[in-house]
């Protein structure tokens, strides 16, 4: 079986190539982009390279000429998108990055994938789709007309295009709303990394909303551990979709977040800042129902919040 892996340098996308060499063939495609520091992810493309089972192509999925080419030339089993312009306050500075590397590009690889028989197609989204909500945890029927950000709405749109594909031309599809992971090889603009960087730095962090954030914090192997089962677990209904929340559905406030870290690094660290709320283009909470996932695929996450902070911790100072 082969497999496309789109983002496959970025955060996640490391962890499942990786993960899925050790039983399939896999090329990855990235356009290595300078989001952050291209160091991260010339690193792990290096790693990657070492598998005999991996092929890499550098590619843009704005490029709809080429992608297609490469749609032509390749017979793909299984389509896994993980390419995206992530970060949801530069989508507030910046929103035609996402409209060009979220939206357009998303619809390019669509476009190319029903020109395919595939077994199936599985994309990420986020948890950025829910905006706030009333009621808590969320599950999958959730309105989500109301994103708070640009890039919630990118996913949103994404959401859309996928399923009105996936009925027009019966493109067996999964939709797979991530919620805040975290683990070894996260980026350096996400919290933890910048938490535990600023920490053991003795530098000031600013908490806004006085820290009262929560997350429903993931680590990354129970992301990857569920897409691995769901690999060859299709949807077979008359539209051929399905839409699941990955969370572990224990909501954690921030301020709570950082001092797991000052704990674990036996630090005696008191520079935060507390602020007030910055903006409304972030929810308050979010706190997935993934009860649906579990049943369909028999595996919830498993790793607790102190041991995933424990296993980024070790990373971080042996990297």
């Amino acid at each position: 079986m082969k497999i496309l892996i789109t983002g496959c340098c970025g955060f996640i996308g490391y962890h499942l190539t990786t993960k899925l060499l050790n039983k399939y063939n896999v090329i990855g495609l990235d356009n290595l982009s300078n989001y952050y520091s291209k160091r991260y992810k010339l690193r792990r493309l290096k790693e990657l390279k070492k598998i005999k089972k991996f092929k890499f192509i550098k590619l843009d999925l704005s490029n709809k000429h080429k992608l297609n080419q490469i749609f032509k030339k390749k017979k793909f089993d299984i389509v896994i998108n993980l390419a995206a312009q992530p970060g949801v306050r530069l989508s507030i500075s910046n929103p035609e990055k996402y409209y060009k590397n979220n939206i357009l590009s998303f619809y390019n690889l669509i476009e190319c994938i029903k020109q395919k028989k595939i077994r199936h197609f599985i994309f990420a989204s986020s948890s950025s789709v829910y905006g706030n909500q009333i009621k808590y945890p969320v599950n999958e029927n959730a309105d989500i007309s109301k994103p708070l950000s640009f890039y919630g709405a990118s996913k949103v749109c994404n959401e859309a295009m996928a399923y009105s594909f996936s009925n027009m031309y019966k493109i067996p599809t999964t939709c797979l709303r991530f919620f805040t992971v975290y683990g070894p090889e996260n980026r350096p603009d996400m919290a933890l990394y910048k938490f535990t960087k600023k920490i053991l730095a003795d530098e000031k962090i600013e908490l806004y909303n006085n820290g009262n954030y929560q997350r429903d914090f993931t680590y990354i192997s129970d992301i990857i551990d569920s897409i691995s089962r769901l690999l060859n677990k299709p949807p077979k209904n008359d539209i051929p979709y399905h839409v699941f929340n990955i969370g572990r559905s224990k909501p954690q406030k921030v301020k709570k977040f950082i001092n797991s870290i000052i704990n674990q690094l036996n630090s005696k660290y008191k520079k935060q800042k507390n602020l007030k709320r910055d903006n409304n283009n972030e929810p308050l909470i979010t706190y997935s129902n993934s009860k649906k996932l579990a049943k369909y695929i028999n595996f919830s996450p498993k790793i607790d919040l102190e041991k995933g902070i424990f296993k980024f911790i070790k990373w971080y100072k042996n990297k």
